[in-house]
């Protein structure tokens, strides 16, 4: 897979269909007029929207197209569930795996993520497997160990091949939502120094998720081993996407 800078943004329980079309369709004509070599664009709506986000996606576009979650099993008796198959039907390149929001309220487990990246990678999809952990961890001085084993547990088993398709996104519990505070570089260097040191060279991209914004991305894409960016509410409005993606391509990370 080509190393380019990951510029994603996941919606989460926002938009509706006309208010996702209108988001899609801005990002589709700016991308027409404004190439930008050397960036991997993803956005991940909410189920109601992937189909609607896929459909005005026109042919050949560099931007990719991803769920929130997807069930293990490809079909089956699993009310409320969504499949990898059925969200590839509906357009989607990437499937999101392992969210703190998913790990604490819906009881996702390393072992059910684990099953995901494997139900994922089957059918040809890109994982985005989410690490992250609390404030707590982070004061008892365990950062490394937790999100080692969180990443460890989850890919387990994979060939090199395999392996390579995967991408991971660090996002610290502390650092994410609208009660996040921002983290320092300083505070990353070492966590993304361990990712690196494991998954570096061996995976699609490893990612930095948590109050990422247009004032701090081009500090955080100059840490060591970060390949990408994935972004919550400063990327909801188009504007703000668009500024996060043109100081992805002004990167001197990003591939020519």
């Amino acid at each position: 897979m080509e190393r380019a800078l990951w510029i994603g943004t996941s919606w989460k329980m926002t938009k509706t269909l006309d208010a996702a079309r209108r988001y899609i369709r801005g990002l589709a004509d700016y991308l027409a007029r404004t190439p930008l070599p050397g960036v991997a664009p993803f956005v991940i709506p909410s189920f109601t929207a992937v189909a609607a986000v896929g459909d005005e996606l026109p042919s050949g576009t560099q931007v990719l197209l991803g769920v929130q979650n997807a069930h293990w099993e490809d079909e089956g008796a699993w009310t409320g569930e969504v499949s990898v198959p059925q969200a590839a039907d509906a357009g989607a390149r990437i499937v999101e795996i392992g969210h703190s929001e998913r790990r604490e309220h819906f009881g996702e487990t390393v072992e059910t993520t684990r099953l995901k990246v494997a139900a994922v990678l089957r059918h040809g999809l890109i994982p985005l497997l989410c690490i992250g952990e609390s404030d707590e961890v982070k004061r008892a001085g365990d950062t490394s160990r937790f999100i080692l084993d969180q990443a460890g547990g989850a890919l387990d088993g994979l060939s090199d091949d395999q392996l390579g398709r995967v991408l991971i996104a660090y996002e610290p519990i502390w650092a994410i939502g609208d009660k996040g505070r921002a983290a320092t570089v300083e505070e990353l260097r070492a966590p993304f120094a361990d990712l690196g040191r494991e998954y570096g060279d061996r995976t699609a991209g490893l990612l930095y998720g948590g109050s990422v914004n247009p004032d701090n991305a081009l500090d955080l894409l100059g840490i060591d081993q970060v390949t990408g960016l994935f972004v919550g509410r400063a990327a909801w409005e188009l504007p703000g996407f668009q500024q996060l993606l043109e100081i992805a391509a002004a990167h001197p990370k990003a591939a020519r």
